[in-house]
């Protein structure tokens, strides 16, 4: 018999991380489905067995990007008039004009939103992106490869990825059905469906209503609730260690319980360093209480600044940094990529430490899975770096009022209540914390998590079949 075969695109790093060091692989080849991997990272699936396949010249047209920042722009233009929000301006780019090609590109990008910044402008630029890509040599070297690979599915890991485009068009133009994930919790607000396919496998019911709200060309058919893949690995216990096993191996004091401290971007949150300093002061202040409490610091993955030294130096007696596990390939932000190492020392962490502490991202979820608590910072300081004030424009973003309630996370509001907010999360709210951040990861992505992969197969399976 036959196996059914799919290609899969893999344009980045996110996208490695939920279909090649999930378990999604494995199930698919159990399930009777060859996978061929279309891979657009500099990462070696062949090193892993995989197959995989690449085309050597990926490259976009040259006024693609110009009618994609047009297109983002206009999207949310329509977004903020119709849904009467100003939340929409804040996921705006700027453009930059940091070369004479980016100044061109961009005047092109302000030229196309003054003319097409309507409802049928806007159908115009989607339009002409998919045209633009079906006349590139990519594109060509796309339809062939996919005539040679004969697949009975083309599926892309990621809906924002420009590279994706013309491969998908190749597929459609051959009357093969496509598939698009939607990999992020927080993208479809912000006008990053870039990828147009027949078929798009989503998140959960709640980013189903999202889809259809924010880009009405997709029908209810069309979309197929999964889940994701990024959080099964945290259910697979076999890559646990022991919790001695987990202090020796990064030199951990047994003496002490560690909250984790999860670093974001430069860009998410600039002031990430003064928030390690004051979490490491409030847990030095509960140490001479009687806490006997340390902290593990992880970093963003794609931060390799110096910025939080002056920090783990003040406060090394605290701070143990375990760094991501994470290659690097180049020196673009998009050339560093995961491994499936970094994956198993996440849930690790997430499993070991009694909570965590970051400023507004999914690791909330990642620990709530292993029993833990999540605080998210809300405060901001002023030009002074000693002044500040509650609130974080973070949370303003669109996927934050997916949260049900506000007690799904414990609220840092000033780094002077970060003493007593930590010993409620070790003392009395624990437990409690967790139920209601597993309430709002309920309504973030489809249940149970750990048979995303299968929903993901079965919802193919059925495609093919069609």
């Amino acid at each position: 018999m036959t196996r059914s075969k799919i290609l899969i695109l893999i344009p980045d790093g996110v996208s490695l991380r939920n279909f090649v060091f999930s378990g999604f692989y494995e199930k698919a080849k159990v399930n009777g489905f060859e996978v061929v991997f279309l891979n657009n990272t500099a990462f070696d699936l062949s090193a892993l067995g995989y197959q995989e396949r690449s085309l050597g010249r990926r490259k976009l047209h040259w006024l693609t990007d110009s009618f994609k920042n047009a297109k983002k722009r206009v999207e949310l233009n329509l977004y903020k008039k119709q849904f009467n929000d100003e939340v929409y301006e804040k996921y705006w780019f700027k453009l930059r004009n940091k070369t004479v090609k980016t100044t061109v590109k961009n005047l092109i990008s302000k030229l196309l939103i003054l003319f097409f910044n309507s409802e049928k402008g806007l159908l115009f630029l989607r339009k002409k992106i998919k045209e633009l890509e079906s006349k590139t040599d990519y594109y060509k070297e796309s339809v062939k490869l996919i005539e040679k690979e004969k697949p009975d599915v083309v599926y892309c890991a990621s809906q924002r990825s420009v590279l994706a485009i013309a491969p998908i068009e190749a597929a459609k133009s051959l009357g093969l059905p496509t598939v698009c994930f939607i990999y992020s919790w927080d993208n479809l607000p912000k006008s990053m469906l870039d990828v147009e396919t027949h078929y798009y496998y989503v998140w959960s019911h709640h980013m189903k209503t999202e889809l259809l709200k924010y880009y009405p060309f997709v029908n209810k058919n069309q979309i197929v609730v999964t889940g994701t893949p990024q959080f099964e690995l945290h259910l697979e216990e076999s890559f646990l260690l022991s919790k001695k096993e987990f202090y020796e191996t990064y030199n951990l004091d047994t003496s002490k319980d560690y909250f984790c401290f999860s670093g974001d971007d430069v860009t998410t949150s600039p002031q990430d360093p003064l928030y390690l300093r004051d979490f490491a002061e409030a847990i030095r202040e509960l140490n001479k209480k009687g806490q006997t409490l340390g902290v593990i610091f992880r970093r963003c993955p794609v931060d390799f600044s110096d910025r939080y030294d002056y920090v783990l130096e003040e406060y090394k007696e605290l701070i143990v940094p375990i760094d991501p596990v994470w290659k690097v390939y180049g020196n673009a932000w998009d050339s560093k990529m995961p491994t499936k190492e970094d994956s198993v020392l996440l849930s690790n962490i997430a499993h070991h430490c009694v909570g965590v502490v970051n400023l507004g991202s999914t690791m909330a979820f990642d620990f709530a899975l292993h029993g833990n608590p999540c605080a998210y910072i809300n405060y901001h300081y002023l030009n002074d770096g000693i002044a500040h004030e509650k609130g974080v424009h973070v949370y303003e973003f669109v996927h934050f009022r997916s949260m049900p309630q506000k007690t799904s996370v414990v609220w840092l509001n000033s780094p002077d209540e970060i003493s007593s907010q930590v010993y409620e999360m070790l003392n009395v709210k624990s437990r409690s914390i967790v139920l209601s951040t597993m309430q709002w990861l309920n309504i973030v992505t489809e249940q149970p998590i750990a048979t995303t992969s299968d929903r993901i197969l079965n919802a193919l399976a059925e495609l093919i079949q069609k």
